[in-house]
């Protein structure tokens, strides 16, 4: 039976988040945007609060928590701020690669000194001149005695100018292609490892953005989060993972544009009433609260897959692909109902709408998502409907009064069913030949 009610300890917990959120978060968000800076204060608070690094398990001194609780949190900071929250949750996703990784000691070294030293860990695949296409990585790692030796450009790495730590994903050769990607734990102070400056962007200002360069980086062969081969796996298991999680800044950053538009149409005054009793508005609110609702929905089911140990690849891709273009969608409808002042920057419409157009791009772009879910549709889904070639449509006889036994015949061209020992010589309605029938079973077998 499907419960979708949350415990009272995920409840408190989303409780404690908004609160964050709105007292912490909201106050200072407009103000680190113009400036273009990320609120360290504010990364700083949360730690205290203990609202990251929710999935450092406990054996590591961590909370132990699950993807669930982590979508609940991510849309109440999210709701205040997108910027913020994309740089709150980036060590989630910088560590989850060592998560998932089977090197143990690695773990036991350094998440203890994320969960109780206030260690910042960043997430390295994309690169100057690639994103999505992870199998496209030019970063490369050669083999050197006990260490493997980095060179190369990351780009587009979130709170890379302020990590202590990256999950970088390398190459022992460009042509092999997903076959030859590696992972490893760099440490960033290390010698080689340089970081440029911030990357000036339209929105999710709050949220640093570099490039970082490795040249002559000795990685240390006990720093291996995947060996030569199985980098590509583990990375798009770090994804499937961590999907769900962009969802939740959909969710978070929709909702907030949703309730600034009903509020502002409650009370804006045309042609001597509120524009909330519009029917065109009223359309807009519904269709905003539609996607909201339906956007958690999908994220919550991608977590909870996740959280029980199922395959949530696609569930994680349909969260991603919907939440993020609803968001877009919202947002941009919100600003519409705010009409002129939408536009300007006193209101916080227009941050929304910088901030959330990211999100389509990031973590696999839209277009990869339809790619993913194509691939699945075309490849491994199983329909419940028959073949259309093995599909009768009982169209000038009751099959349940036709004599019993009597056969049925199929045009595989254009569907006509027959009736009778053998098929017809050619299709009446087609004129393929014979040939192109298929039996499909016989009278009063058929439901």
């Amino acid at each position: 039976m499907l419960d979708f009610r949350l415990t009272p300890e995920q409840e408190e917990l989303r409780e404690k988040a908004r609160r964050f959120a709105r007292e912490e978060v909201l106050p200072v968000a407009a103000y680190y945007d113009g400036i273009d800076q990320t609120p360290l204060p504010v990364i700083q608070t949360a730690y205290d609060a203990g609202i990251i690094n929710l999935n450092i398990p406990k054996q590591y001194g961590g909370q132990g928590l699950g993807l669930l609780e982590a979508t609940l949190v991510v849309e109440e900071i999210a709701a205040a701020c997108a910027g913020t929250a994309t740089s709150l949750f980036d060590n989630s996703l910088g560590m989850e690669p060592l998560l998932l990784s089977d090197n143990e000691a690695l773990k036991e070294k350094y998440l203890p000194r994320v969960a109780h030293e206030f260690k910042k860990i960043c997430f390295a695949t994309s690169e100057p001149t690639m994103g999505s296409d992870v199998s496209g990585i030019r970063c490369r790692a050669e083999e050197d005695g006990d260490d493997y030796i980095l060179n190369g450009t990351k780009y587009w790495i979130t709170n890379g100018g302020l990590a202590d730590y990256a999950s970088v994903f390398a190459t022992i050769d460009p042509k092999s292609k997903h076959k030859g990607i590696c992972a490893f734990l760099v440490e960033m102070d290390w010698p080689g490892v340089t970081v440029g400056r911030p990357i000036p962007k339209m929105g999710q200002r709050c949220s640093n953005t570099v490039g970082i360069h490795f040249k002559d980086v000795r990685v240390p062969k006990a720093n291996v989060l995947a060996p030569p081969g199985k980098g590509f796996v583990l990375a798009m298991k770090t994804f499937a993972r961590t999907r769900p999680t962009i969802g939740a800044f959909g969710v978070g950053a929709a909702r907030s544009a949703m309730e600034f538009a009903i509020d502002y149409a409650k009370r804006r005054q045309a042609f001597g009433m509120p524009i909330s009793g519009f029917q065109g508005i009223q359309f807009k609110l519904a269709e905003m609260y539609q996607k909201v609702e339906t956007a958690r929905l999908l994220t919550w089911r991608s977590a909870w897959e996740s959280d029980q140990g199922l395959d949530a690849n696609i569930s994680a891709s349909i969260a991603k692909m919907y939440a993020t273009e609803s968001a877009l969608e919202v947002a941009d409808e919100a600003l519409q109902v705010f009409a002129g002042y939408g536009y300007t920057k006193m209101f916080p419409v227009e941050k929304i709408l910088r901030d959330v157009r990211l999100l389509r791009i990031y973590e696999g772009t839209s277009e990869v998502q339809r790619v993913v879910l194509a691939g699945y549709l075309l490849g491994s889904y199983e329909p419940v409907m028959p073949a259309l070639e093995d599909l009768p449509i009982h169209r000038e006889q009751n099959p349940l009064e036709a004599e019993e036994g009597q056969k049925v015949w199929r045009c595989r061209m254009c569907g006509y069913i027959h009736y009778g020992d053998e098929a017809p010589e050619a299709c009446p309605y087609c004129f393929f030949p014979q040939s192109a029938f298929k039996e499909v079973g016989a009278a009063n077998q058929q439901s």
